[in-house]
């Protein structure tokens, strides 16, 4: 047909004689040009024909134009009609309206801005048929600028006069942009009014959230008698489903089909979703059953139901059946969808929809990709939700938020700040959702002063006073150990809810403030806020570490009341809190009445049962473990290891750790280290090393603590070299091991050596390093380094103080071990049974008596119970003094009976200062203790003899002879001869 109006054009007398005929020559082919477009059934067609009428001169006819461009639209090719509108010279107010019309129709909104921007430039007129369409497309973009230019334009011209289309449509731009004042009083200003303009500011008020303000017009309108109409409807029944308003929703329904709008394709997706919204899935279903519509909005509105009512099969189902009636799914089709791949975790799912979201083109569209980066996300497929979040040409702070969220809960907090900096730098600014993951990576990185950062963002956009930012803040300021803050902020908060109590209690358990947990949990109920099963979780360990059995029975008495006591995690924490307590019995009582039973349920008994050194219920537990069909892994063997009393056990658990894939676990390599040291196959422990992940400080560490027990002090040595010519970072257990070493090794200079490799590490801030140089030294002889490590330790412990105390007592200075105690109370630190046995040897080897007795009397007086290495050091201290019957007297004082050394010790004091009585009492125990202790039978003897009782010497070797007991021969180290 192109083809035949170019033979026209081309053979026609207008091109032979043009002045003369112009007119009827151009009639005809005006004509024939009009029946040609109107004949067009394809947009290839179009495209010739463009080209003839420009080449032609008939753009400037609007006639033939704007035929052009409603065929364009009809055959659904916006952009070339838009092209050419654009190529006419003649853009009159028709052909200016009509292009405006069609391109809001197809939701071309910029274009329709482009088009008015172009005409009004070029000086074509405005009318009330023009602002509609261009105001509408201001809401749509939200051009608040434009859109005020334009209602002063309308105000200025005075086309807002009695002219109901154009109030209406700014009372709907100004609702779209968020102004419902300025919608409200153009609404009030309008001297006529019709059913359209109340349901524009209903809408609007609607569409802001102002649910009760569109009740109050709703009112309003039905007191001034005006009808009703479905458009109402559909904008007021979702107002009564985000309000719950059940009746009133029902009343709207009733009145629908009253007036025989309850299956219009506008009100009836409305009220299945505030059906679905109420939980009556049935009557959503039921209603789009017998709806005769069959469209894309009413499919979405029932797929949409059944995912928010946890039915995602279903609504999986429903899109299917979508696919089958040749129903192309649009972007709210596809954000009610994904989701339920999510409630499936089923990740194929989701990228079956992926594919269709890819084939429908509108993978590009900012609330699809985001559903697409939560699904894969939510499914663990960090990878694809980085993918799609790349190639997005849009990105939106929803977005943003998404793909942030994703890298913070798998781990990649340092990825998830980066990410914030270049939404920052896109001129996007961080909402409390970003805040919030912000909060969450610096806790995990322990990033104190960015954390704060984020802190002061939040307070000056006054996001502290959300509830959600505020348990934010205090799980951050927990993990930064920064406790002062998070009870500061605590207190501050002006509402609080079970997960803000939750975080205390978990703070204070996982700082070591036990005592300020029980407080928290009990300031809970005090509150009137009723635990639920994470706040006992929260509280069971800070029992765990203070060994309080009673609290901890009244906790599990509080979690049979509340009925929890189903929960397998809770029933894991009491185990291990019982276990913990020391009471495997009511451990083993809760493990067998738990209907379920997981992994950690088996492992946490069989824990307590290791910690015990029950080894035989250990294994018994293990044995059932794999009867009941429970995969033992790396930790429950872990636990079973220390048990194994031969090679050939040891042997077999490292083999059935290979076939279940454990023995990558360092921690379970690290311990079967242990387990070939003990039965000497050291050959085995260089093996698993070789094997083992030798990027990890434990592997070096346990095998220079076996290398020191087999005192190979120069291969120790030499392991930890090679340990410093790698790039593995040494800690403080690695130096110990160095430590223990210089001490077997007892050289001075090597001693410095590790010692300032120590320093220049920083790694004599700890002070358990410090107390092991402290020890050193004072073991090599160097009495003023150690006291000068001393001064210059930032934090002393007990035990600082008692390695000090120790070291003067092995130089025999035991007057300034006694001035050190005397320092260690006035500075606050209470000793400890170590610290009184540490003055006590240095009094010993010093030989004070009267002072020894002191301090052993002030231990009593401050409530210590003394061991009986306390009584030993007393008692042969006296005895040396010749305090025989002092000595005596705390041998009898002791409250468990007296170790055989320490009676000899006693006994021997007696035989040098010839105290008879004494020596017989203590011959006898001895005796008694270890008849075949032939050292007691002769110390007796030389008492007896040295005294003249030589009828009492004699029956002792008559005694030793009977009992076939000799004394053994001496030999001399030197000559190897016997004595």
């Amino acid at each position: 047909m192109v083809l035949n109006l170019q033979k026209y054009l081309l053979h026609t007398p207008f091109f032979s004689n043009f002045h003369c005929r112009k007119f009827a020559i151009f009639s005809s082919a005006q004509s024939h040009v009009l029946s040609t477009i109107k004949v067009c059934k394809r947009v290839e067609e179009l495209k010739p024909l463009k080209s003839l009428i420009i080449v032609n001169g008939l753009t400037d006819y609007k006639l033939i134009i704007s035929e052009f461009i409603q065929q364009c639209f009809h055959l659904g090719n916006p952009e070339f009609g838009l092209s050419a509108f654009y190529a006419s010279n003649n853009r009159s107010l028709l052909l200016q309206n009509l292009i405006i019309k069609h391109l809001c129709n197809f939701g071309l909104y910029q274009d329709v801005i482009s088009v008015y921007k172009t005409c009004k430039l070029l000086g074509t007129s405005n009318g009330n048929y023009t602002f509609p369409y261009v105001i509408k497309a201001c809401s749509a973009l939200c051009d608040v600028e434009l859109g005020r230019e334009i209602h002063g334009i309308v105000i200025r011209t005075g086309y807002d006069r009695n002219n109901v289309f154009v109030h209406t449509a700014f009372v709907d731009f100004y609702a779209k942009v968020g102004r419902m004042d300025i919608a409200r009083f153009v609404f009030d200003r309008m001297s006529q009014r019709d059913v359209v303009s109340w349901n524009a500011l209903i809408s609007g008020y609607s569409f802001n959230g102002l649910d009760y303000e569109a009740l109050k017009v709703l009112q309003e309108l039905w007191v001034k008698g005006v009808k009703l109409y479905v458009t109402t409807l559909a904008s007021i029944v979702p107002v009564c489903t985000r309000l719950a308003f059940r009746n009133l929703g029902r009343s709207l329904h009733g009145y629908a089909v009253k007036c025989g709008f309850h299956e219009d394709e506008m009100l009836t997706p409305a009220l299945i979703s505030m059906y679905a919204n109420n939980g009556d899935i049935r009557v959503a279903r039921c209603l789009f059953d017998r709806s005769p519509i069959n469209n894309v909005v009413i499919r979405n509105s029932i797929i949409y139901a059944h995912a928010q009512n946890q039915m995602p099969d279903v609504a999986l189902g429903m899109f299917q059946e979508m696919l089958f009636a040749d129903l192309r799914p649009n972007v709210a089709t596809f954000v009610s969808v994904i989701p339920c791949c999510e409630k499936l975790n089923i990740i194929y799912l989701g990228e079956i929809l992926h594919g269709y979201v890819i084939k429908y083109g509108i993978n590009n569209q900012v609330s699809v990709a985001t559903a697409l980066i939560s699904m894969y996300e939510k499914l663990g497929d960090v990878h694809s939700a980085v993918n799609v979040f790349t190639w997005m040409p849009h990105k939106n702070l929803l977005t943003w938020n998404s793909i942030i969220s994703a890298y913070v809960h798998h781990g990649f907090a340092q990825t998830s700040l980066n990410a914030v900096h270049e939404m920052q730098v896109a001129g996007l600014e961080a909402d409390l959702i970003s805040v919030i993951n912000i909060l969450s990576a610096c806790s995990e990185l322990h990033a104190l002063l960015l954390g704060k950062s984020a802190h002061a963002i939040a307070i000056r956009r006054g996001f502290s006073l959300n509830l959600n930012v505020s348990n934010t803040l205090l799980a951050f300021y927990t993990h930064c150990h920064q406790l002062h803050s998070s009870f500061k902020l605590f207190k501050l908060m002006a509402s609080k809810n079970i997960i803000s109590w939750n975080t205390m209690i978990s703070s204070c358990v996982y700082n070591g403030e036990t005592e300020k947990a029980a407080a928290y949990f009990s300031g809970m109920q005090l509150e009137g806020v009723q635990p639920d099963v994470v706040s006992l979780i929260s509280v069971l360990p800070s029992l765990q570490k203070a060994g309080d059995l009673a609290q901890g029975m009244v906790f599990h008495g509080l979690a049979l009341k509340l009925g929890f006591t189903y929960d397998v995690t809770l029933a894991n924490a009491l185990i291990s809190m019982y276990s913990s307590c020391s009471d495997l019995d009511a451990a083993a009582l809760v493990f067998h009445t738990m209907t379920d039973r997981c992994l950690v349920s088996w492992n946490s008994l069989i824990t307590g049962y290791r910690t015990q050194n029950s080894h035989k219920e250990v294994t018994y537990l293990f044995k059932e473990m794999k009867r009941n069909g429970h995969n033992p892994n790396y930790i429950t063997l872990l636990n079973v290891l220390p048990g194994c009393s031969t090679l050939l056990q040891g042997k077999s658990i490292h083999s059935y750790a290979i076939r279940i894939g454990a023995i990558q676990q360092t921690p379970l390599v690290t311990s079967l280290i242990s387990m070939y040291s003990r039965f000497n196959n050291i050959v085995s422990c260089f093996l698993l090393f070789e094997a083992g992940d030798q990027l990890d400080i434990s592997v070096w560490n346990v095998m220079m603590s076996i290398l020191l027990e087999a005192r190979e002090t120069e291969k120790t040595f030499s392991f930890f070299f090679e340990l410093l010519q790698t790039e593995v970072k040494v800690d403080y257990m690695t130096i110990l091991s160095a430590v223990s070493a210089c001490i077997q090794l007892n050289n001075i200079s090597v001693t410095n050596s590790v010692l300032a490799f120590v320093i220049k590490n920083g790694l004599l801030r700890e002070t358990t390093v410090c107390n092991a140089f402290i020890d050193l030294y004072a073991k090599c002889g160097d009495l003023p380094m150690a006291r000068e490590v001393f001064k210059n330790l930032l934090e002393k412990d007990s035990v600082s103080w008692s390695v000090m105390i120790n070291g003067y007592g092995l130089h025999g200075d035991g007057d300034a071990a006694i001035t050190l105690l005397a320092e260690m109370e006035d500075s606050g630190m209470k000793p400890d049974n170590i610290t009184y046995l540490s003055v006590l040897s240095a009094c010993s080897h010093a030989g004070l008596a009267e002072q020894s007795m002191i301090i052993f009397n002030s231990m009593l007086y401050n409530g210590f119970r003394p061991t009986n290495e306390h009584y030993g050091c007393v008692a042969d201290l006296l005895g040396r003094k010749g305090l025989v019957l002092e000595a005596y007297d705390i041998v009898k004082r002791m409250p468990s009976e007296a170790s055989v050394s320490m009676l000899e010790s006693l006994l021997g004091a007696c035989m040098v200062h010839g105290n008879v009585e004494i020596g017989e009492r203590v011959g006898e125990m001895l005796i008694y203790r270890d008849p075949k202790n032939t050292g007691a039978y002769v110390k007796l003897h030389n008492i007896y003899a040295g005294a003249g009782r030589w009828q009492d010497a004699n029956r002792l070797r008559s005694m030793m002879e009977e009992r076939e007991l000799s004394k053994v021969a001496g030999f001399s180290m030197l000559e190897g001869q016997k004595l």
